[in-house]
């Protein structure tokens, strides 16, 4: 059933309300942390979400999103950059090896750098777009065998050979803490391993949990449910 166009409208209103209430909790946690609210970034996760839905967030002046398929964020994102080229795109799903190449054009930030061959295609990928993209290591703080990122007996070690062996320009850590488990944990774990390694950036946080996120050293927080709802099923 398609929407009139008062209910498009009150959609629209809508979801610039959730992305203010989100910033004003993000903000809120940072103060109450001692920190400033400009430490704090709010990248909205559109993935799955269409256009339409985006732009009011772009006519609302916010530019951070985070989308997690590389060909799904290329057909929505070229044409967007052309009307807003201070946008930040962020990876935030696993990376493929054959979407290195597309990866590396597209986004300005790819947060799921998780095994060798992974890092060694982007750095060559790199080098020959000149284009670098901040880089942030995915570290899977439960130790999940189902999920991406890599584990914390090797994450110190593959911190420092991103950085060495392969020139990645690693910004910092990022991490999705197990669903049944205490996500304050994980949070500190991973603020732990980047205080050995002296990274400053901190991707933790969605929808459900940003604000604790924050509280322990979050700098970016991935919010999509929260700012635009139920994701459009495929």
């Amino acid at each position: 059933m398609m929407m009139s166009g008062t209910e498009i409208h009150r959609r629209k209103v809508s979801v610039v309300e959730n992305l203010h209430k989100v910033q004003r909790a993000a903000f809120a946690a940072a103060r109450e942390s001692g920190r400033e609210e400009s430490s704090v970034t709010v990248v909205a996760v559109t993935k799955t979400h269409t256009v339409d839905s985006i732009n009011p967030l772009l006519a609302a002046g916010h530019r951070v999103f985070g989308e997690s398929r590389v060909q799904e964020a290329r057909a929505k994102w070229l044409a967007l950059r052309h009307r807003y080229p201070d946008i930040c795109l962020h990876m935030i799903g696993p990376l493929q090896i054959n979407k290195v190449r597309m990866a590396v054009s597209l986004f300005d930030v790819i947060e799921t750098v998780d095994r060798p061959r992974l890092a060694a295609l982007l750095a060559q990928e790199m080098q020959c777009q000149t284009r670098w993209p901040d880089c942030l290591i995915q570290v899977n703080t439960g130790d999940e065998p189902q999920k991406t990122g890599v584990r914390l007996k090797d994450a110190d070690t593959f911190i420092k050979t991103c950085s060495a062996e392969w020139n990645l320009p690693i910004r910092g850590l990022m991490c999705i803490p197990p669903l049944n488990e205490e996500p304050a944990f994980h949070f500190a774990l991973l603020r732990e391993i980047a205080r050995r390694h002296s990274l400053q950036t901190l991707s933790m946080g969605m929808s459900h949990d940003f604000t604790i996120a924050i509280r322990l050293g979050a700098t970016h927080v991935r919010v999509g449910t929260a700012i635009l709802g139920d994701r459009d099923r495929r």
